[in-house]
């Protein structure tokens, strides 16, 4: 076919979005490549206002705006936009959230007299007042036969499934358990696990029997391990005696033993432990009994359910706590946003020590959905032909992991059709390969959606009844209202994003840092915005109403979708004896790349030096930060104050890159 001719004849009837989607169409119907395609994607968008951001990939047909859960919302508030949608759900708090948690079924012991207490604050709300809960029975409201966690025991081998009664049923043996082992409510207990169905019983079995997840990635080293159990006060530890990756053993139990962790529930990756466990310490198939009921113990809806961390730039991670009402956020935002339904199927290549873990569970059991889990790493085609098996309809994703599917091309011609919207978060993603990502699901939206673990879920993210234009965001978060200022403190287009609280979701604490420091100290006063609440990204707001990030503000970084800053990757090469002092910075128009600026004190090849710094930043740190270039310079840019510039060498090292 001669594609030019078509697109020209479709020009004389349709606009570039209406055209590109018959041409898609067609180009999907006779299997062409994605470099055919992004070809004549630019083609058909060759006058397109760039100004405007990317053009649209993906547009909702009339059937798909009709079944959105967001139009039944919109119809019945008679709001005409989304717009109207949005201001509504902000300037009628209670209303949205009342409405929100009914739609949602969240279940009570004791009713709530208000949606937040009026003694209360904007800065520290006390949400659902004379309410006592425990979420967890939210996750179980339904049909107890309906699938709850579709999952292999092995990349590759057959998919197992697992109702919601027998994901009940685990949860209650869990909870039983540690009562049996002299835990009570209050009590802290860490998981350090890949994410198993055992792994989502042992979160909701904790959290059922009154006690607080102490949240921690499977990937972290020793030192980072033993710094979250001190923050959370753990009093014993869910963990795996090794992981399994393809052919590769990597320890887990050695790196909690390390860490000194108080008594740990160990379970086995195989079929028996590959561990000798220490004393005092016990196999999951001893802990775990037969009782399979338990009463779950209710809670005030401010108390901590799960403590997760999130890097500031000095010294330890915050430690934020989520509450009985942060997972009514993770839920509003699937439902609204993701436009997850009863029966869907999500998968979010993930674990609980970033916040998506705790998000997905309650994101599809809240919702009546499915988890699907994954036992391997997600970058390779066993991967993709699961999806497939599984039937997901929404499937998450880190900007990294699709750069790294485009470049091997490990899930071109497997069938994603059931798929419905993608979503991703964690970096800023890049146009090209969100349009690619889209390509492999014939076509089907990507929600961006960017937030933080002391939000509870997004601020800024996507919508299924609008265009999807690759790499931008398209509407402020339902609930959550925010400004966009410059360095003066005015609104502009393209600067700091700050919010405007209260909102469900948002933290009221940090259990090591003053929160009020963190996040309103010296904020700016604008007038007729209230009370505004810091949170370090920057923003553009695009011509076209839509929006994209440009990566944080400070010196806080994510790499592979997890945040640190500069100060806790630059302490853990300091000690090496070449270096005088470091700064890293995080670049790039996608997923961030790591990058070091080094002063050192001794001749050195910039190649060795980037290989000892990546030793101590995979044996103190986390194995899955990559340095991806050294940089040696005799000086660093600093202020007045003396504080390093790393937005200076940030702008230098992209020119220099171009």
């Amino acid at each position: 076919m001669n594609y030019d001719d078509r697109i020209s004849e479709l020009q004389n009837d349709h606009d570039a979005p209406t055209v590109w989607q018959h041409l898609s169409t067609e180009l999907l119907a006779a299997g062409e490549s994605f470099d055919t395609h992004r070809c004549l994607f630019d083609a058909v968008y060759v006058d397109w206002d760039s100004a405007a951001g990317p053009a649209p990939a993906w547009l909702p047909s009339v059937t798909q705006i009709a079944a959105a859960n967001v139009t039944t919302f919109m119809h019945e508030r008679n709001l005409d936009s989304h717009e109207d949608q949005h201001r509504w759900s902000v300037d009628n708090r209670d209303d949205f959230w009342a409405s929100t948690i009914d739609r949602l079924g969240i279940q009570f012991c004791e009713p709530f007299t208000a949606i937040v207490d009026p003694a209360s604050d904007a800065e520290t709300p006390r949400w659902l007042p004379g309410a006592s809960l425990n979420i967890v029975d939210s996750c179980f409201a339904h049909a107890s036969d309906s699938p709850a966690i579709i999952f292999q025991d092995v990349a590759g081998g057959p998919l197992a499934r697992w109702s919601l009664a027998e994901l009940e049923m685990l949860t209650n043996r869990v909870a039983n358990g540690l009562v049996a082992r002299g835990l009570q409510a209050g009590d802290a207990v860490a998981i350090d696990m890949p994410m198993t169905p055992e792994t989502v019983a042992m979160y909701l079995g904790i959290i059922k029997m009154g006690g607080v997840v102490i949240s921690i990635a499977d990937s972290f080293a020793a030192d980072e391990i033993a710094t979250r159990l001190r923050l959370g006060k753990a009093k014993a530890i869910f963990t795996q005696d090794i992981i399994q990756r393809g052919a590769k053993r990597l320890p887990l139990y050695a790196r909690v033993v390390e860490a000194d962790a108080p008594p740990a529930i160990v379970i086995a990756a195989g079929d028996a432990l590959q561990v000798e466990l220490r004393p005092g310490d016990c196999p999951w198939h001893d802990f775990i009994g037969v009782n399979d009921q338990f009463e779950s113990v209710p809670g005030l809806p401010g108390d901590a359910v799960n403590i997760l961390f999130s890097s500031g730039t000095t010294g330890d991670p915050k430690a934020i706590p989520f509450t009985q009402t942060t997972p009514i956020k993770c839920a509003a935002d699937a439902w609204y946003h993701h436009d997850i339904h009863p029966g869907d199927v999500l998968a979010w290549p993930t674990n609980l020590g970033w916040m998506m873990g705790p998000w997905l569970i309650f994101a599809a059991l809240i919702n009546r959905s499915a988890i699907a889990l994954f036992p391997d790493s997600p970058v390779g085609t066993a991967f993709g032909k699961f999806v497939q098996a599984a039937g997901v309809t929404m499937l998450g994703v880190v900007p990294s992991l699709v750069r790294a599917w485009r470049e091997s091309g490990c899930m071109e011609g497997l069938d994603w059709s059931k798929i419905r919207a993608f979503s991703s978060t964690g970096e800023c993603s890049n146009a090209d390969d969100m349009l690619y990502l889209m390509w492999l699901a014939e076509y089907k939206p990507v929600i961006e959606y960017c937030g933080g673990t002391e939000i509870g879920g997004g601020y800024i993210t996507g919508t299924v009844v609008r265009p999807a234009a690759p790499a931008t965001f398209n509407t402020l978060a339902l609930g959550v209202d925010a400004v966009i200022l410059d360095e003066a403190g005015q609104r502009c287009e393209n600067g700091e994003l700050f919010l405007i609280p209260p909102s469900i979701g948002l933290s009221n604490e940090l259990l090591n840092r003053d929160h009020h420091e963190v996040y309103f100290s010296d904020t700016p006063n604008l007038a007729n915005a209230g009370l505004l609440r810091r949170h370090g990204d920057q923003i553009e707001r695009l011509s076209s109403g839509y929006f994209r990030a440009h990566g944080r503000v400070d010196d806080t970084m994510n790499l592979g979708g997890i945040k640190t800053s500069s100060a806790e990757v630059e302490r853990v090469v300091g000690d090496l004896p070449e270096i005088v002092e470091s700064a890293a910075i995080a670049v790039g128009g996608g997923p961030s790349q790591l990058v070091f600026y080094v002063i050192v004190q001794n001749d050195i090849a910039a190649g060795d030096l980037r290989q000892a710094m990546q030793t101590e930043i995979h044996q103190h740190l986390n194995p899955l930060f990559r340095i991806s270039d050294v940089v040696i310079t005799d000086t660093l840019p600093r202020t007045a104050s003396n504080k390093v510039m790393r937005r200076v060498l940030r702008d230098q090292y992209e020119a220099g890159n171009r």
